[in-house]
């Protein structure tokens, strides 16, 4: 076989080389240890948390290195592509604050290593191909998809692995004139690579996260090119990571089963391969038992749905990293008020066991991250989400921003704040008994309590309320009405004789709460009648007696 005149007959339109190629592609001037990673999605419109979990990684591996982290998109599937699907990519990543140095943007490219677009690189495939074709490492293949199946059925039948290798690579040794006569009749052809991989081989393998792993070598003679031309994802990714520099491929553990494939290919291909961090999968507890998170059931697989429950960018963030690396949960105790910029992500902390997804722990983690905000930040944040999912909360909060972040500086600040707010969708709620028309009667007052006795205590606060009064003064006056209607005002002597009392000063303060704010629970009561104003607090008390 004249491998080079093969070479010209299936690609005689390729006039470039690998080394021109490679000129165009100077090595990267980086600091020693920098790491070159890259997100490489394909522009389907829709990223779930996986990406993120990825995309995470490949960030903080790259930043914390001194490194850079691009944006490569792998669009060689048009069925799949969408319409804005880069978009949406890069401002959904930039909405949890992945922001990348190079790689593709919404109206190109920005880097010296581009195209970043797969879509527009089909010379650069081609030129490898070739040149694979030229040392006999891949040949054309002119089976039909009924031939293809032939061979499947075939495999199913005798219970044999499936794939194209052996005795069922039927074009593997077909002669210059078999493969001239296909193509005369103009039949279209992919091109696949010879493997000279054994099954009964194993290789020894070094993974970032999982260390040492044995491999079985690869048999089956991979397609490299499809009928177009165009490239698939195994060989793309080769010679894309090999031009672009990328020095740590991360990706999900799902694709170990392709590694000794891309073995053989960096090899065939004559370039130094990158090191290779499979990470473990995002898990769920579905009835007791594990799964791997799922697009189809679980609505907080979706990017989009931590947005429109507006959780904090910096939560997320934080959550991720308690899965990603195992320290994290102790540095963060260490070091509660420093950036996660700080934080020394490694690979060698990362599980090599399903990572367990816990919406309750996010939630808990949003709580801190939030309790650490100004009130003016809370504002900020809230209004930014109502303006996109709230309409009519967002204009109740611009009315009057100054009485808006009153109400959210309560139990701000100190070292225990309070831990109300996990989402800006909550935050509505939070704050609606301070504005009549969000204002609902969520609670009620128990009724093993007399009602007389109730509106004796509401009647006896309306009548003594004083809005100027300090908080020690009018905790005083509640203390004293809860005496002077048979409730103890003293919690220590109440626990030696419940019995003995209507009730206590905290049943009195409850009947208040209640009747000021509609919930059991709310923050400092003091504050809340602060800030309603007294013309206010007494209407909602007259309304309950």
């Amino acid at each position: 076989m004249d491998n080079n005149l093969l070479a010209e007959l299936l690609y005689p339109n390729v006039k470039t080389l690998p080394a021109d190629i490679e000129a165009r592609y100077p090595k990267r001037e980086l600091p020693e240890g920098a790491k070159v990673t890259r997100f490489a999605p394909s522009p389907t419109g829709f990223l779930h948390i996986g990406n993120l979990y990825g995309a995470f990684t490949d960030e903080r591996l790259a930043h914390t290195s001194g490194g850079v982290f691009y944006l490569r998109i792998e669009d060689t599937d048009a069925k799949r592509t969408v319409p804005n699907g880069i978009s949406i990519i890069i401002e959904t990543l930039k909405k949890f604050g992945v922001n990348f140095d190079e790689g593709a943007v919404i109206d190109g490219d920005n880097g010296a290593y581009g195209p970043y677009r797969q879509s527009e690189r089909a010379e650069i495939y081609q030129t490898f191909a070739k040149q694979l074709i030229r040392e006999g490492k891949a040949y054309p293949c002119f089976c039909t998809e009924a031939e293809l199946e032939a061979i499947r059925n075939k495999q199913e039948a005798e219970k044999l692995t499936p794939g194209y290798y052996g005795e069922f690579a039927v074009w593997r040794d077909a002669s210059l004139e078999q493969i001239q006569e296909k193509l005369n009749e103009n039949a279209s052809f992919v091109l696949r690579f010879r493997s000279e991989g054994n099954i009964n081989n194993k290789l020894k393998f070094n993974d970032q996260i999982k260390g040492d792993i044995d491999v079985t070598e690869n048999d089956v003679d991979h397609v490299i090119l499809k009928s177009d031309g165009i490239p698939t994802y195994h060989f793309a990714h080769a010679v894309d990571d090999h031009l672009m520099g990328t020095t740590h491929v991360i990706r999900d553990e799902s694709w170990l089963s392709t590694l000794p494939f891309h073995i053989q290919l960096f090899k065939a291909l004559g370039f130094k391969m990158p090191k290779y961090c499979h990470t473990a999968q995002v898990l769920k507890l579905d009835n007791g038992n594990k799964r791997k998170i799922s697009k189809r059931k679980d609505p907080e697989a979706a990017l989009t749905y931590y947005h429109s429950q507006g959780y904090p960018v910096e939560a997320v963030r934080e959550y991720l990293m308690t899965l990603l690396n195992s320290n994290f949960e102790e540095w963060r105790i260490a070091n509660p008020n420093a950036d996660i910029e700080e934080f020394k992500f490694t690979t060698k902390k990362m599980s090599v066991s399903g990572s367990l997804f816990d919406l309750d722990k996010l939630n808990d983690i949003s709580k801190n991250v939030i309790s650490r905000m100004t009130a003016e930040e809370v504002y900020e944040y809230t209004l930014s989400w109502a303006e996109e999912n709230d309409a009519e909360f967002a204009d109740i909060l611009k009315s009057d921003k100054d009485y808006a972040v009153r109400i959210l500086s309560i139990g701000r600040g100190g070292k225990k704040p309070r831990k109300d707010i996990a989402l800006w969708s909550k935050v509505k709620n939070y704050v609606s008994f301070f504005y009549d028309n969000l204002f609902q009667r969520v609670d009620t007052i128990p009724e093993n309590f007399d009602k007389s006795d109730v509106s004796a205590v509401l009647s006896a606060f309306k009548e003594s309320y004083d809005e100027n009064a300090e908080q020690n003064d009018w905790f005083a006056n509640i203390k004293e009405i809860a005496n002077n209607n048979g409730f103890c005002p003293d919690m220590k002597l109440y626990k030696q004789d419940p019995a003995a009392f209507k009730g206590s000063v905290a049943d009195v303060s409850m009947f208040l709460r209640v009747a000021v704010t509609g919930r059991m629970n709310s923050p400092d009561l003091y504050e809340v009648m602060q800030i309603l104003g007294k013309d206010r607090v007494l209407a909602r008390v007259t309304k309950e007696i």
